[in-house]
């Protein structure tokens, strides 16, 4: 099966900065921490503005709490990074990346019941329930990944990084910056003055939630009993026979319903908390999940006909049925037509059916690809009989003939 990458960890970016030159990975490590520390600025400054008015401290002194929130989660990965690279080891990155995101909802849900209104239990049930959800998720993700980790003895990601301060920080950094994008409409939810009781959206975003993170732990569950079997396939059960990466689309899913929940309080620069999911969605799909193992994947099983047909049948993402292999209609094709076929074609989904009389009988890759069309009397045609560049051309119509 295929290794999944930490959807904590900004795996894409460590193999990217692995390849540099000590100077050049320096200059790259030290550029994505700033950026990475500008980006939190910036988005915790829209989302706090003004900080009179849309938190609860209501005190302009304070300034924008979500920059708190955006610091804490800078800050548990700095101090993380100094043992870590002074040991050279990464094993605890998912641990720490975990802890930070329990940590930083924490620290928020504690500010929120301490300037609220006690009393007021209702309009807190929202922060509360969106709070323990992310330590719901990040505790069971967090110790799938470490166990993993241990397992494995290291995470490969790190081997060409770890001897360079620069580089090795900036992963740290942005798994910071990760957190705090991720966490945005939780964080919105814990610090913003509206008081609400749960109404509709509430409820709508939970049960999205629910599902998604339904559908990552027992995707998750399904890859690991399957890895175990060692068979050196991949993994084409459960809800994989339905989706690529239905890990992935669990965990978009479940952060989809985290903003939802939060759409009853947005207000202002608050809706900046769709970048939530948003970031989610694009970090998975174009950046350094998806991207990424679908490569590992073709490396290994790239040009099996069985692979390539399970690629043009499942979705990269969504769960949704499996496409349907190709069928030729007997009625679209007239005398002398030229029909290419795969071996998919005549080994997965519905038999490719004619009613087509043959010229003469072809039973190897040769009589097909040269272009003999194969005899009406012989029994339907398999995969060993044609190459994916084969054809069969078609000579007459009469009942029953099967290609």
């Amino acid at each position: 099966g295929r290794k999944r990458p930490s959807p904590i960890a900004a795996g894409r970016c460590q193999e990217e900065l692995s390849s540099m030159s000590s100077p050049k990975t320096a200059a790259i490590g030290v550029g994505a921490s700033l950026a990475s520390l500008a980006i939190c600025a910036g988005i915790a400054y829209a989302a706090g503005y003004p900080p009179t008015g849309n938190q609860l401290a209501n005190d302009a002194t304070l300034g924008p709490v979500i920059a708190y929130a955006a610091a804490v989660s800078m800050g548990i990965q700095w101090i993380a990074f100094v043992p870590a690279f002074v040991w050279q080891t990464e094993r605890y990155y998912d641990l720490v990346g975990s802890i930070t995101y329990t940590s930083v909802t924490l620290a928020t849900l504690i500010y929120r019941l301490a300037y609220s209104n006690t009393d007021d239990l209702v309009s807190n049930v929202r922060p509360i329930v969106c709070s323990l959800l992310v330590v719901v998720w990040a505790v069971r993700l967090g110790s799938f990944l470490v166990k993993r980790v241990f397992r494995a003895g290291k995470d490969g990601r790190f081997d060409d990084v770890k001897p360079y301060f620069a580089a090795y920080l900036a992963a740290w950094t942005i798994q910071g910056l990760w957190v705090f994008l991720t966490l945005l409409p939780v964080l919105v939810v814990n610090t913003t003055s509206r008081n609400k009781a749960p109404f509709v959206a509430d409820y709508v975003g939970w049960a999205v939630w629910l599902l998604g993170f339904s559908i990552e732990v027992v995707s998750d569950n399904q890859k690991s009993a399957f890895t175990a079997l060692k068979t050196g396939k991949w993994i084409d059960t459960g809800l994989w026979s339905y989706s690529r990466h239905p890990n992935y689309f669990g965990e978009i899913t479940l952060w989809v319903g985290q903003f939802i929940v939060g759409i009853s309080v947005y207000q202002g620069g608050q809706w900046i908390a769709v970048l939530g999911p948003v970031w989610v969605f694009i970090l998975l799909n174009y950046i350094t999940g998806i991207p990424l193992l679908e490569k590992r994947a073709d490396e290994k099983w790239g040009g099996n006909p069985e692979y390539e047909q399970y690629k043009k049948e499942v979705s990269i993402l969504a769960i949704v049925p499996r496409k349907q292999a190709r069928q030729i209609s007997p009625t679209s094709h007239e005398a002398g037509t030229v029909v290419s076929l795969t071996p998919q074609d005549l080994e997965a989904g519905p038999s490719v059916e004619a009613d087509y009389v043959i010229a003469a009988p072809a039973q190897t890759v040769k009589d097909l690809s040269s272009g003999t069309t194969r005899g009406a009397a012989q029994p339907p045609a398999s995969a060993a009989d044609v190459d994916a560049d084969s054809q069969l051309t078609v000579a007459s119509h009469a009942p029953g003939a099967q290609y």
